[in-house]
């Protein structure tokens, strides 16, 4: 995994925790040392990645990503399509959420910012190890995409809009 790609994870992962992340952990987790998540820390702070060191580990307080929401509509084979949509414009897909009738909202995380990863859930889903939660909502649901800037979420939901995977306006 480059540098870039890693940072990038570390972010993902701080952002997602409601909890401390050691830096052994996030060693363990990236197969490198301690001294380069310790490096890795230094440049996410230097651009302007608001990260405390506390005695349990790194949290996140501010970050310069920006974040929207989409609601999505499209078909389970279509699904590979819309990831990798998102993520070659620059996008973290974090999550998906459906809110059906009567259930309230339910929400999986997802974390996908890589064709890598968005191999794996497709393997997943195919496999039958996972299932989409569109599949409860006849294909809708949302996402919680995040990017380095605004414009970057406008061309991702443009690009996503150009292929309807936006949901229709009622």
């Amino acid at each position: 995994m480059k540098a870039a790609d890693r940072r990038k994870a570390i972010v993902n992962m701080l952002l997602s925790s409601t909890e401390p992340i050691s830096g052994g952990k996030l060693s363990d987790e990236f197969g490198v040392s301690r001294q380069i998540i310790v490096q890795d820390i230094t440049v996410l702070k230097g651009s302007g990645y608001g990260i405390l060191s506390t005695h349990n580990g790194y949290i996140i307080q501010q970050s310069p990503l920006k974040e929207r929401v989409f609601k999505m509509y499209h078909t389970t084979e279509q699904t590979e399509d819309e990831l990798t949509t998102i993520v070659n414009l620059g996008g973290t897909v974090v999550d998906v959420f459906v809110g059906p009738k009567g259930f309230g909202k339910m929400t999986a995380a997802l974390i996908i910012f890589s064709p890598l990863h968005i191999k794996q859930f497709i393997e997943g889903v195919r496999s039958g190890k996972s299932t989409e939660l569109m599949n409860i909502t006849g294909g809708y649901h949302y996402h919680t995409v995040r990017a380095e800037s605004e414009q970057m979420l406008d061309e991702i939901e443009r690009a996503l809009k150009s292929k309807s995977y936006i949901a229709p306006e009622k």
